[in-house]
């Protein structure tokens, strides 16, 4: 669990460096430790250990956390992730969904299950993420729900603002109105059709292939233990790892 190989390589920390706050010139304190930092996160991240279980290397574990959750709050995270989006491919964009279960110890955040994006079925606590991605699979745009909450009423703030030829997606997202939102986009609706409907609509079926590409970035992600796994009370501190995780997919 200590290995180097949860750090981020030289050119990752050269490219993601100048995005992190702390810097000359930067109000407030110069965070000479960013990378040392950055890399503790990313060590839970990825091993899906205690916060307590943080290696000395990086520091005290209740210092990197607190560090950590103020970053969280602040949307730091976010923000990097975001700048490392600006390089897009937007000929398609694809959205989909996945579920993941909650721990235990994700239950009894402040305002409760609702509050918390936490949802309770046979199988348990689930959170679902819902993303947008470009043309390449690539993660763009983040929404965290209940795991009960269906996958088309999150397509529209995901695809507020953005601009595309197509946007891809699986028959769960099969609805007149997203349709009509797609259109008014100026992109075309590759999505198939649910068995309900009257007429089928039809769809380019090989423009549809790509969308496994968003696929296999939902497994990547889930390399990342913390991602599979939600173990976070707080939403706003499993968002941070969300956007850390998917700032890692661009920054490689």
């Amino acid at each position: 669990m200590g290995a180097k190989r949860y750090e981020l390589n030289e050119a990752q920390w050269v490219k993601i460096s100048p995005l992190l706050p702390g810097k000359a010139g930067d109000a407030g304190r110069t965070a000479a430790d960013n990378r040392l930092f950055v890399n503790g996160c990313l060590w839970v991240l990825r091993s899906g250990a205690h916060w307590c279980d943080l290696p000395e290397r990086y520091g005290k574990w209740k210092t990197v956390h607190r560090r950590f959750s103020r970053w969280c709050h602040a949307g730091v995270w976010e923000r990097v992730f975001t700048a490392l989006t600006a390089d897009r491919d937007n000929q398609y964009l694809m959205i989909d969904s996945t579920i993941v279960r909650a721990h235990q110890q994700a239950a009894g955040g402040k305002g409760g299950l609702k509050n918390q994006a936490l949802g309770r079925s046979r199988g348990g606590l689930t959170t679902k993420i819902h993303m947008l991605a470009d043309t390449l699979g690539r993660p763009l745009r983040f929404i965290i729900t209940a795991g009960q909450a269906g996958d088309v009423t999150q397509a529209p703030a995901l695809l507020q603002g953005q601009t595309g030829e197509a946007v891809l997606a699986d028959k769960a997202y099969d609805s007149n109105a997203l349709r009509a939102i797609i259109a008014d986009m100026g992109a075309t609706a590759v999505i198939p059709s649910n068995r309900t409907r009257k007429v089928i609509i039809p769809h380019d079926i090989n423009v549809y292939k790509q969308r496994n590409r968003i696929e296999r970035c939902f497994c990547r992600l889930k390399h990342f233990r913390r991602f599979a796994t939600r173990y976070d009370r707080r939403t706003s501190h499993f968002a941070g790892f969300i956007h850390l995780a998917a700032a890692t997919i661009w920054n490689q």
